[in-house]
């Protein structure tokens, strides 16, 4: 009776964390360049003093989908959609460097190119990038940004720098707490890509299967009824296996 209610409380506690998991895809299915996270149940061994007797359900995080995004034609010259496996470098908030599929660039009063949620874009010396005031933008297949400075015609377009793109499979990478992914303790740096790394003026989705994942929401909180059920009915026993034992 003891197993039954081990094994029914901590498949329970997986199906939560599990129902989370899909929360958060469900939450950010509109947000650009989103990366839909992969997460299962699987049996870990209970650590800890005593007989390693006990084996528990434990939800786990097991990376990101590189399915790609549906992409959109916007015709903003800041608007960029990048190539499968690849990444934007970004500066995050603690000052390190951190990578992106989130291709909707801003340009800062102070001519700073960030993403849409302020974060400063890398060039491929590992600088943030800033823009002169200027008439005309344009980003390249390869990266490079060309501005027309204000004033000048557009034969006067100059290449000012290249954005920092890197080439790596999302299972090198880890996503933190902040949504950015980052490269493992002890990894060295990515070195940039070349060639042909994105599209401009096209926009790429999050590649959240909205349906699929209100199919598992589903699945999930019926998997979480049964699981109680079971914690229930074995109360119930319990209760009146006590209630025998005392009559005695």
């Amino acid at each position: 009776m003891d197993k039954s209610l081990y094994i029914a409380m901590t498949g329970a506690s997986a199906t939560l964390r599990g129902q989370a998991a899909v929360a958060h895809n469900l939450a950010n299915a509109d947000t650009t360049g989103f990366q839909a996270t992969l997460s299962g149940t699987v049996a870990a061994p209970v650590q800890g003093p005593g007989h390693a007797s006990r084996v528990a359900a434990v939800q786990r995080t097991l990376g990101v989908s590189e399915a790609p995004g549906a992409r959109t034609v916007t015709g903003n010259p800041l608007d960029i959609a990048l190539e499968p496996g690849h990444w934007l470098a970004v500066q995050a908030a603690d000052g390190g460097v951190a990578y992106t599929r989130a291709g909707d660039l801003r340009l800062t009063a102070n001519g700073l190119l960030t993403t849409a949620s302020g974060l400063p874009v890398l060039d491929r010396n590992g600088a943030p990038m800033a823009l002169p005031p200027s008439d005309a933008i344009e980003i390249g297949g390869d990266g490079t940004v060309s501005v027309v400075p204000q004033g000048e015609p557009m034969s006067a377009m100059a290449v000012l720098g290249q954005l920092q793109v890197a080439a790596a499979p999302a299972r090198d990478l880890v996503r933190g707490e902040d949504g950015l992914m980052r490269l493992p303790p002890g990894a060295g740096p990515l070195p940039p890509a070349d060639g042909k790394v994105l599209a401009s003026g096209v926009r790429e989705g999050s590649n959240v299967d909205a349906t699929g994942m209100l199919v598992s929401m589903i699945e999930l909180a019926r998997q979480f009824e049964m699981q109680v059920r079971v914690l229930q009915s074995g109360d119930d026993t319990a209760r009146a296996a006590n209630t025998l034992l005392s009559t005695r």
